[in-house]
């Protein structure tokens, strides 16, 4: 149950980061107020839609949309949840790392300018890992097996009446 409501809410917020310019005013300035805590938001590495630049750069907007997929595909998709759980978190999480690792050598060396197609493609991984780790995670909570608490003695001294 936790993880359609898990994909849904990944969804939603890609959603949004994409229609934020066309968003009413007061939707938009959140989505652009938290993508300036969180985002370089550079133009020139950002998408841009009507002439609007979105509240995250390329890179950033890719690991939303691989978080999105990853954790639709653990809820709709079985298989891949099931290889999700046969590797260590930090496998996942270091493979979907490896490509945006890879394009920051690359840009920070100066060996090649890449496109923002090519910094959201090597964002995606990344999001999608760290969603199947995180779904991952979730599944193993189990509250309903927990043992109640028991109520807490209070401190105080007995009062006599």
């Amino acid at each position: 149950m936790i993880l359609p409501a898990l994909a849904l809410l990944a969804a939603l917020w890609i959603a949004l980061l994409v229609a934020a310019p066309i968003l009413p005013v007061q939707v938009a300035a959140a989505l652009y107020a938290i993508g300036s805590l969180l985002c370089h938001q550079r133009p020139e590495r950002s998408f841009h839609l009507m002439s609007a630049q979105l509240p995250f750069c390329a890179r950033c907007t890719g690991i939303y949309a691989g978080a999105a997929l990853g954790a639709l595909g653990a809820a709709l998709g079985p298989r891949m949840y099931r290889v999700a759980t046969d590797a260590s978190a930090r496998a996942i999480l270091l493979a979907g790392a490896a490509p945006t690792a890879l394009t920051l050598i690359m840009e920070w060396s100066g060996l090649s300018p890449l496109s923002n197609a090519t910094r959201f493609a090597a964002g995606v991984p990344l999001g999608g890992a760290v969603a199947l780790v995180v779904v991952q995670a979730v599944a193993t909570l189990h509250y309903e097996r927990c043992a109640p608490r028991r109520p807490i003695a209070s401190s105080r001294p007995p009062t006599h009446i």
